[in-house]
Order: structure tokens, then sequence, then C-alpha cells
């Protein structure tokens, strides 16, 4: 048995960006942590509105982020990634979802989370529940960590699933917004996790589960 689930908003309610502003904060320099936040203020009052698209605006503040960490090194991304993990993200989680993942785990499945966040992002958080991933890689290059190719989201989330896992579909997966329809549609029991709007018209259209209500930005 195979279960794959995303990770942000089905996860966790954290934020990948707002945890390393954080690290920034405590580990480098609280002004330009504050000009960072000061800075996406503008986009955040468009994609609060509604009028960008949420989810994209946060994948790139996600992959800017990655900007800040100043003359990286494998000792210092790992030290970030740990920050982000259990200042931001694991102290965010969804207590409901992870009790799914653990206790599919705990009846001999193989759980993986599927996640278009940065590897390094994703390992300390999967580690705490004794679960494989699947996400966007990384590379450190003079001192700057950049992605290692397209991010892991929308069709080439499923693509990369399964492709890895050499199968055609899943047995489980669970997905929050319109982005991961295409995972769900691969998958025997789809579950709309807190879903948007989009995603929760489809769920109940189509008979999926669904559980959580749907989230107000």
């Amino acid at each position: 048995m195979i279960v794959v689930s995303d990770m942000m908003g089905t996860l966790t309610t954290g934020s990948p960006f707002l945890g390393v502003v954080d690290w920034v904060k405590h580990n480098q320099s609280k002004l330009r942590a504050n000009l960072y936040m000061a800075a996406v203020m503008p986009s955040y009052l468009l994609a609060k509105n509604g009028l960008i698209d949420w989810q994209a605006w946060g994948q790139k503040l996600m992959v800017n982020s990655l900007g800040y960490i100043r003359d990286a090194d494998e000792e210092k991304l790992h030290h970030v990634s740990e920050w982000v993990v259990e200042h931001n993200l694991w102290a965010k989680r969804r207590e409901d979802v992870i009790a799914r993942l653990v206790e599919h785990r705990e009846t001999g499945a193989e759980v993986y989370i599927a996640s278009s966040v940065f590897e390094p992002f994703i390992e300390p958080f999967a580690r705490r529940i004794h679960v494989k991933f699947i996400g966007t890689p990384v590379k450190i290059t003079n001192g700057r960590v950049q992605p290692a190719g397209e991010l892991v989201a929308d069709q080439k989330k499923i693509e990369q699933v399964l492709s890895r896992l050499g199968v055609d579909r899943v047995d489980v997966a669970y997905g929050d917004t319109w982005m991961d329809i295409p995972l769900l549609e691969h998958a025997e029991h789809p579950v709309a996790v807190y879903p948007d709007e989009k995603l929760k018209a489809i769920a109940q259209e189509r008979g999926w589960e669904i559980l959580g209500d749907t989230p107000k930005y």
C-alpha cells in the first residue's frame, strides 16, 4: 500500500518563507528580516484579496527566501532547515492529518510526503513521523542556495511520484488545493484536506473524502 501526502496546507499551516525570515532574524540580522517582511506586504495584500494566486505567490516567496541565507554551506543549510521546521512548519502541524499518516505507516503502508517544498526543509519534518519524501532538490553554488531544477508542483509532482515509485497509481493521497488535483486523481482513495474552494467543489462533485473545513486565507 502506497500513501502520498502533500505538505503545505495539508500537513502544516506554516510557511517556509516565514521560517527562513525568522532564522535570519535570530541568526543573521533583525533589520534585514524586517526589511524582507516589509517588502512582501504589497504582494501579500494582493494575494490575500484574491488579486493574484495565493499558491503561486507562496511558492515564489519560498524560492526567493533561499537568497536570504548568506554564505551558505551544507552545515548552515542544515541549521536553517532544522530551524524552519522546529519553529514554524512542525509548530503549525495539522495533528489530525499527521495522525492518519502515522496510522498508515504503522499498519504497513509506504508513506511519502510529496511537495514543491525544498527537500532540506521537508527532511526534518518527515523524520519526525518516520516517512519518506519527494521534494524539490537544491544546490549550493558559491555560497548561494538555489533550486536544482523545477519545483515539484502540479503535474510535475505526480510525475515524480509515479516515476520514483515505479507505479501507475497510489492507494491513498492527501492534498489541500486545486494544484493537488493531478495527485488526487491518481489515487484509489483521494482525500481533500482543508480544501480550497475549487478543490472542495471538485471533491464534492466526485465523491472524494473531505477532511476539515475550507480555510480562509
